[in-house]
């Protein structure tokens, strides 16, 4: 397990990796990375990097799970062995199933799920490298990568993490601060409606540093979605000018 430093916020405010407590991590965006899927985005957020994947909407398997009105959404989270220091265990630990079922409730309240009666959409979530802020990296992938898909949604969603740190409220928090901070808080949003989809909170944070937290959220989560619509444009601009 990486040693804390020192002091994870210098005398000049400035955090352990170079950044402003108001700044987000250096973010890349990409979607259509898989050939063999319905819709793929590869999402960084610092050291955080995400591969999801969509299929469907296709018939429901096993057929008796099936819904007459609406499809089934299914979401695996899934950190890779890999992804972490030291090395995860093989298959699904009960932190990765909490986090799909999350994911899966964020995504569920953006999806006409009535518009495919009778199929399924299964959504995953692959953690290649793990450096904090990995549940709302994925959940801005899956947005990503649903949109890709051309599945009709509500709005995208785009999250980040606001955390305490030496008692200093922070946006995106990286492993270090999310491991030693006093607080973390993953916030999601679909901003066309200014939707809290998911909103969770480890740690302690008086009623005015939550309301300070939720502003940093949306100040970040507003960036991020500039960039997804970015993401997204210039994908299907290219392809336009390729027909």
């Amino acid at each position: 397990m990486e040693e804390k430093p020192e002091k994870l916020i210098s005398d000049e405010g400035i955090r352990v990796d170079g950044r402003r407590p108001d700044e987000l991590r250096p973010v890349k965006m990409e979607v259509g990375v898989l050939d063999k899927s319905d819709g793929s985005a590869y999402v960084e957020f610092g050291g955080t990097k995400v591969i999801a994947a969509v299929f469907g909407p296709r018939e429901a398997h096993p057929r008796h799970l099936a819904l007459p009105d609406r499809a089934i959404l299914n979401c695996r989270y899934h950190m890779t062995s890999f992804s972490v220091e030291e090395r995860k265990p093989l298959g699904m630990t009960r932190r990765e199933v909490e986090l799909s079922k999350v994911i899966r409730e964020a995504l569920e309240t953006v999806v006409f799920l009535e518009e495919f009666p009778r199929a399924s959409i299964d959504v995953y979530i692959e953690v290649i490298q793990a450096d904090g802020g990995t549940r709302t990296t994925g959940l801005t992938a899956a947005s990503l990568a649903l949109a890709d898909a051309g599945i009709p949604m509500a709005d995208l969603i785009a999250a980040v993490a606001v955390g305490k740190v030496e008692g200093q409220l922070v946006l995106d928090l990286c492993d270090v601060e999310d491991k030693y901070g006093e607080a973390d808080m993953p916030v999601a949003i679909a901003p066309r409606f200014n939707s809290i989809v998911l909103l969770q909170l480890n740690g302690r944070l008086t009623p005015e540093e939550f309301k300070k937290g939720m502003e940093l959220a949306q100040k970040g989560i507003a960036e991020i979605y500039r960039m997804q619509r970015e993401t997204l444009k210039k994908k299907f601009s290219s392809a336009r000018m390729e027909a």
